[in-house]
């Protein structure tokens, strides 16, 4: 538990968020969102000191916690910390997250095993410490946050792919899982959003082979010269996304921006067509008898 916190907090006011990367970005305005609707929220980051606007803004429906996602330890406190002063765990948004730019054949094992830790096993570890409490209650929702790059991939980004192709892969099957205890998966799949995932510190770079600068080297010039100039709204995502989680019936996937929409569509054609196109080699492998 954290010394620095109360162990008496006053009663929850609507949902109870749990928001991991919560500083900036997609979190940022998840929680911020989340308590204009009037709920409470339960900030997390790296560093929590960055939070300390929104928490003043809100001192009885706001607190944060110091989380490194990938402390899957420090998730247990969390989630009993805010078990403990809550009573209950409504909404968990897995939302820390960084981007890496390299070829497959550039990316080290260190870095591609750090991208798995952060966006595939801490998210699990989070998941898991958060169901029993869902479960018990008989209602909850889990918000992953992917990306578009989680539904379909291109040069330079096949770390960063890999990492929330599991993701999905995963949450697809937990939402079969949850489902008749009454808790909702969605996974988000954002475009080009102006977060600030494009610049400072959340965008890394392998150590390029010039083979590759044909195919990856317009990426890494490309993506972080974005920043600060994306069409998506990150206040208008966050406002998406709490629309599907009160919908009668929430979407497993929510691609968020007009670039995203046009990928997954255009992804989903192309896999069709190729599928349809050899079909009859797909449906010949079997025994005759």
């Amino acid at each position: 538990m954290d010394a620095d916190i109360p162990d008496a907090r006053p009663a929850a006011t609507g949902r109870v968020w749990l928001i991991t990367g919560a500083s900036s970005g997609f979190g940022r305005s998840i929680a911020e969102a989340a308590l204009a609707a009037g709920d409470t929220v339960v900030a997390t980051a790296r560093r929590p000191e960055a939070l300390d606007a929104l928490i003043a803004a809100h001192p009885d429906r706001a607190v944060a916690l110091q989380l490194d996602v990938t402390d899957t330890a420090r998730i247990a406190d969390v989630v009993a910390d805010t078990v403990l002063w809550y009573g209950r765990i409504d909404v968990v948004v897995n939302n820390a997250g960084l981007g890496l730019i390299g070829a497959v054949e550039e990316t080290t094992d260190r870095e591609l095993r750090d991208l798995m830790d952060l966006h595939f096993f801490a998210p699990a570890a989070l998941v898991r410490a958060v169901l029993p409490h869902m479960r018990r209650q008989g209602s909850g929702a889990v918000v992953q946050m992917s990306s578009m790059g989680g539904r379909l991939s291109f040069a330079g980004v096949g770390a960063y792919s890999a990492s929330k192709f599991a993701l999905e892969g995963l949450s697809e099957a937990l939402a079969a899982e949850v489902a008749p205890h009454g808790i909702k998966v969605l996974i988000v799949e954002p475009g080009s959003f102006r977060t600030g995932f494009a610049g400072g510190g959340a965008l890394r770079h392998t150590t390029a082979i010039p083979a590759y600068e044909e195919t990856v080297g317009p990426v890494r010039t490309q993506l972080p010269g974005s920043d600060g100039k994306q069409e998506g709204d990150p206040d208008r995502a966050a406002a998406a996304i709490l629309g599907a989680l009160a919908a009668d019936t929430t979407p497993l996937r929510l691609p968020l921006g007009g670039d995203a929409t046009d990928a997954v569509l255009a992804s989903l054609d192309a896999s069709r067509a190729e599928t349809v196109a050899w079909e009859k080699v797909s449906r010949s492998t079997g025994f005759d008898d």
